[in-house]
């Protein structure tokens, strides 16, 4: 009898606790280090426009004065809005490993999380319901044959990284195993970490093109990275075949201009719409994939437009 009184009463908590949730729609955090980073804003953009397309109720925080991942000073901001305001999803940016604590404390406590940018492994974070972003391995791959092609397969490259984190790592091996493959006869330098404070990381790019005369070429893995080697390449005088990250408005003018070749354009406006209706959908209790996979074209001059478009719809 006691057994049957406290199943009833957890069907009844279990109800009102939907009942609660439709009736007061869907309301996601987001919650993201390194806020103001410009390729951040872009994703925050999207997932904002569909908030706002689809009734949710969102909001961001996130550490603005950070120029690197601040997990610390965000989680703070997190649990401050949480206790002011109760959502039904959560959207945790997960490429520093640092925050996946965070999220398993979410997720058991209840809360459906989301991430994008990079779709982890099942088990790899652990309480992670869902991830939005693209194929890192194609992509990398994609990359690695342009970025030869281009060279006529000679040459030396340089690879930076805005960090070294699980995502960038990934990116990085990947290129570097393709053009390996691919092209025997490109030398390949090892990864040098170019941070994401503009001058310090062109400094550092013209500190490896003054120490390396033989390179050709420069593939970066961060959205930064188009300005980091164009400009280095401006100041050395030199002539290199860049290929960096995301179609934020700067790298497309970079590409348009032809101070860099190409760009990975990865969906960064898309990345945060689709968080929005992945939580959503996890906020009403429907299932949903774990790793959703959008497409991240090699983009040169001749494919920018679409982009133009997509930055004119999200207000940049």
């Amino acid at each position: 009898m006691r057994r049957a009184l406290i199943f009833a009463a957890l069907l009844l908590l279990t109800g009102c606790e939907q009942k609660r949730t439709e009736q007061a729609g869907v309301s996601i955090l987001w919650v993201q280090p390194l806020r103001d980073h410009p390729v951040h804003k872009l994703m925050q953009a999207g997932f904002l426009q569909r908030c706002k397309e689809a009734g949710y109720t969102c909001d961001i925080v996130g550490n603005p004065s950070a120029t690197n991942f601040d997990v610390s000073a965000t989680i703070v901001l997190a649990d401050a809005a949480l206790a002011r305001r109760q959502y039904s999803a959560l959207a945790i940016y997960s490429p520093d490993p640092a925050i996946y604590p965070y999220i398993a404390k979410r997720a058991r406590e209840g809360f459906p999380v989301v991430t994008w940018h990079r779709l982890p492994d099942a088990g790899e974070v652990p309480g992670l319901s869902a991830a939005a972003g693209h194929d890192v391995t194609q992509a990398a791959t994609d990359a690695a044959l342009a970025m030869g092609k281009a060279l006529d397969g000679a040459g030396a490259i340089a690879v930076t990284q805005g960090s070294f984190n699980a995502l960038e790592n990934r990116m990085a091996a990947d290129f570097a195993a393709q053009v390996h493959k691919n092209f025997p006869a490109i030398t390949l330098l090892d990864p040098q970490l170019e941070g994401f404070e503009p001058s310090g990381a062109k400094a550092k790019a013209i500190a490896l093109l003054q120490g390396n005369p033989q390179l050709t070429g420069a593939f970066s893995t961060t959205g930064n990275g188009a300005e980091t080697w164009a400009g280095a390449a401006r100041t050395t005088h030199r002539d290199v075949k860049i290929i960096s990250m995301d179609y934020t408005r700067q790298n497309l003018d970079l590409v348009k201009s032809g101070a860099v070749y190409a760009i990975v354009a990865q969906p960064l406006y898309e990345e945060g719409a689709a968080v929005a209706d992945l939580g959503a959908k996890l906020a009403r209790h429907e299932t949903v994939p774990l790793r959703n996979v959008l497409p991240a074209k090699i983009v040169t001059a001749a494919g920018l437009d679409p982009y133009y478009q997509i930055l004119s719809a999200a207000g940049q």
